[in-house]
């Protein structure tokens, strides 16, 4: 049966009786501030909460006993609680002595100003210029490990850089030549789909083959695996701070980033090259079948034009980006899951945080290889 309570109140010789009875817990909470909001509160005159039929107590009932309290006192009433038992008294003493604090208003909205507006581009700017610092210098950490480890190469755990290799190349590969698969599609469906205005539809293969190659092929390879693997890191080595487990390899003398960064930074490094070139195959070969069955364009006459549109440099402008690429997801995840603090929802925060950064990072330096390859007619 589900407990009961209740407050009557009632005029006796010229004073106001609030009856308190049942059980005052937090399962009967709602209902009590439900009753004790419809009460009519006197002012100026003298109340009395009888608490005689009072027949359980808890923290919350305490409380809404001393928030009525507290009310009528603010309406000049003179309070008296009377025949509380002597086994709820200390309960009593315990909950006022924290102090009845008042339910906080419903927040009125700020007002949006264009100054509030440019103060938040400057607070959001200032924190991504705080965090690329402190990524540098994790970047500066990784390095030292990094030169410690060439110069005593039995340190490097091959095992551990393989098992990455597997996870963040191999295991990748479908997800990766799906996606390039499509996007091959889409961009000879769209770019015939112009250049037939201009009876130009050959040259669909040129816009295929230099879109992937130098550009695409990299740039999505990059953004999923930031998806997949970078998120996978920061969760792993964040599970591993919440469990302590990172604490107990620093208290057996191994050095974390050696153990948990450095595999995970070269297994990317070494791999994300190799994914590029199966996404520009798997590219090249969506866009060659789709041309193929909408242009008309036989295979040898695609591979002719392709071969006449692309040289190697077009193949290794996009490779060439990859290691960058892979060191920056890799540093980024690992950062996130060393910062992790010991909660889950920490876990979850920081490992969405690493894969906005990691794709902010990875297009920002796309962005300053074009201008670099542009510079110097690449």
């Amino acid at each position: 049966m589900a407990p009961v309570a209740t407050i009557v109140a009632s005029e006796e010789d010229g004073a106001t009786i609030l009856r308190a009875e049942g059980e005052w817990l937090v399962v009967t909470a709602a209902e009590l501030d439900r009753r004790l909001h419809n009460l009519d509160m006197p002012n100026d005159r003298r109340v009395m909460v009888d608490l005689s039929g009072v027949d359980r107590l808890d923290s919350t009932g305490a409380w809404l006993l001393l928030r009525t309290e507290h009310e009528l006192e603010a309406r000049g009433n003179r309070v008296e609680l009377a025949n509380l038992e002597a086994r709820f008294a200390p309960l009593i003493e315990q909950v006022r002595s924290r102090g009845v604090a008042e339910p906080l208003p419903h927040p009125v909205p700020p007002h949006h100003t264009f100054v509030g507006f440019l103060a938040r581009i400057g607070m959001v700017t200032e924190q991504l210029l705080h965090r690329v610092y402190h990524i540098l210098g994790f970047t500066g950490l990784v390095t030292m490990t990094l030169l410690r480890l060439l110069r005593q190469p039995s340190r490097l755990r091959l095992v551990a850089t393989f098992v990455q290799m597997e996870r963040v190349g191999v295991d990748a590969m479908p997800i990766v030549g799906l996606l390039s698969f499509l996007i091959g599609v889409v961009m000879a469906y769209q770019g015939a789909d112009q250049l037939r205005r201009f009876g130009a539809e050959i040259y669909t293969v040129n816009l295929l083959g230099i879109s992937i190659m130098r550009e695409l092929g990299v740039l999505l390879s990059a953004i999923i695996i930031a998806g997949r693997s970078g998120s996978a890191f920061t969760a792993q080595i964040g599970t591993m701070q919440v469990n302590e487990e990172v604490d107990a390899l620093r208290t057996l003398g191994l050095d974390p980033v050696e153990v948990l960064v450095l595999p995970r930074l070269l297994g990317l490094m070494l791999t994300l090259p190799l994914l590029v070139f199966f996404a520009d195959f798997m590219g090249i070969l969506g866009g060659g079948l789709m041309s193929w069955l909408v242009l008309d364009i036989n295979i040898p006459n695609f591979l002719t034009q392709l071969q006449s549109a692309v040289t190697p440099t077009t193949l290794w402008v996009g490779v060439v980006k990859a290691p960058f690429f892979a060191a920056i997801i890799a540093l980024v995840g690992c950062f996130e899951g060393l910062n992790v603090t010991r909660s889950a929802e920490s876990v979850g925060l920081l490992t969405t945080q690493s894969v906005v950064e990691s794709i902010f990072f990875v297009i920002v330096t796309d962005a300053a290889f074009s201008i670099v390859f542009s510079i110097l007619k690449v």
